[in-house]
């Protein structure tokens, strides 16, 4: 059956829209983990306003890592890196809001890659948006692995 249909989730009685949408997010620390959670939020409550009650609580855990991926020579002895991969990667704990129970955990990862001119603002501007595409892209993965968690618990 299709993980996102208006079924319940197992011997649930709730559809799985209504329990995706009964996670509570908890707070982070910087900006891309903002964005992750910003999206991942989205992606939850369909842009409808938290729940009062949550049934779960939602830990992230976001790190970066901005790597060089390509070099050209410019001079005769100089590298100058032409392109960069931003990956972002999310730790999740969810977590049972009643008993604190560690209902799933997970680890899942996104990699953009933008160009780097020679701008200082503009590399800049690039790598803050290979930022955004890898946080929009990790939060609808981080659904998607907590609409399966949520199916195996069910069974």
């Amino acid at each position: 059956r299709p993980l996102y249909s208006d079924a319940p989730l197992g011997n649930s009685t709730v559809s799985a829209k209504a329990e995706l949408a009964s996670i509570a997010v908890k707070p982070v620390n910087s900006r891309y983990a903002q964005q992750v959670r910003n999206n991942l939020i989205f992606g939850l409550y369909g842009g409808a306003q938290a729940p009062a009650a949550p049934t779960y609580s939602l830990a992230l855990n976001v790190s970066e890592l901005v790597q060089s991926a390509a070099t050209i020579q410019v001079t005769t002895d100089v590298d100058q890196p032409t392109a960069g991969t931003v990956t972002l990667t999310a730790a999740y704990v969810l977590t049972d809001a009643q008993t604190g129970k560690t209902v799933a955990t997970g680890t899942r990862s996104i990699s953009s890659s933008y160009d780097k001119p020679s701008q200082e603002f503009a590399n800049y501007r690039a790598q803050i948006d290979a930022e955004n595409r890898a946080a929009r892209e990790l939060g609808e993965v981080l659904r998607l692995a907590l609409a399966q968690d949520l199916a195996k618990k069910a069974r």
